[in-house]
């Protein structure tokens, strides 16, 4: 099995250190979803283990050696960073035809990659017309030319239309079925959370957690219940009095943080208060990497409401 190992990795541009000391290992056949706010180290970490920068110390190595040392790095690592990366004037099947040949990579893989991602139609025409997501198609067709046991993409969602965010949810859980090593970063807490089975959380630079979804959505984001009513004010006074703390959502909801039904339930029943929906909510992803993240984050707006969600767990 290819993994990708990093052993206190750290990268320095100046006085700013990007990347802090990162430890972690990126395994086999499961999709390792890479997160962390804007500035975080995500691309950077990336491009240290590519070798398209070197590290100021520590080292990333590709199934135990550093991917640089590769002969034919296309069926290694399939890598997809920058899908504006292409010159604008090629054909998607002259892009994939010239990476092929550089790596030696049968021709009749570019038909099928370009079938696999859905751009058999428009191989002939260049690129320059082609949408932000048909670039991301494009690209993602050249990290799997070399049908190589490693994919690293960065924020691969990015343009994709509701049915390519399906197709590519579809085929990342396919490729670490396959036991590929499926390494993504995204923004995207919703869609990650329907791919991804680990998490590697950066903030500054540094490893906020490395764990499995469920683990970290149970570790960091508690579950609440939702209470609909026409009567808050008896509500209110009747979940204070027994402990909770309510805090309102939108006009005649209320939820309640690190509740269940059965406990909140039989309170309001005892003390007949007019319910109109009451209903058990788990924590997401989204919760629990804003409640990580809040103090990780380098750039916000001057009014920032960041702070609203910690509510939310």
């Amino acid at each position: 099995m290819t993994t990708i190992d990093l052993h206190e990795l750290t990268k320095d541009y100046g006085p700013k250190r990007v990347v802090d000391r990162i430890t972690c290992s990126v395994r086999s056949g499961r999709v390792t979803g890479f997160l962390g706010p804007n500035g975080a180290g995500k691309s950077t970490t990336m491009r240290l283990v590519l070798g398209l920068d070197r590290p100021t110390s520590g080292r990333a190595t590709v199934g135990g050696r550093p991917f640089t040392t590769e002969r034919h790095p296309q069926q290694v690592v399939g890598a997809l960073l920058d899908p504006f990366a292409i010159h604008p004037s090629r054909t998607a099947l002259g892009h994939l035809s010239a990476l092929a040949a550089v790596d030696r990579i049968p021709r009749r893989r570019v038909d099928e990659v370009l079938g696999q991602v859905g751009l058999e139609a428009v191989a002939r025409k260049r690129i320059k017309t082609f949408s932000l997501g048909m670039r991301q198609r494009l690209g993602i067709a050249a990290a799997l030319l070399g049908d190589p046991p490693v994919l690293m993409l960065d924020e691969p969602s990015n343009g994709l239309d509701p049915e390519g965010i399906i197709w590519l949810r579809t085929t990342l859980r396919g490729l670490a079925a396959e036991g590929r090593t499926v390494f993504v970063s995204s923004h995207l807490m919703t869609e990650t959370a329907s791919f991804a089975d680990h998490l590697v959380v950066l903030g500054r630079g540094r490893i906020l957690a490395d764990t499995s979804v469920g683990e970290f959505i149970d570790h960091y984001a508690q579950p609440r219940v939702r209470i609909r009513t026409d009567a808050p004010e008896p509500l209110l006074t009747v979940l204070a009095g027994a402990g909770f703390d309510p805090f309102p959502g939108e006009p005649g909801c209320w939820y309640v943080p690190g509740a269940r039904v059965d406990t909140v339930g039989p309170v309001l029943v005892r003390a007949a208060v007019p319910v109109l929906e009451l209903a058990d909510e788990a924590g997401t992803l989204e919760q629990a990497y804003l409640a990580l993240t809040a103090d990780a984050v380098e750039f916000t707006p001057a009014t920032s409401s960041r702070t609203a969600p910690e509510k939310v767990m």
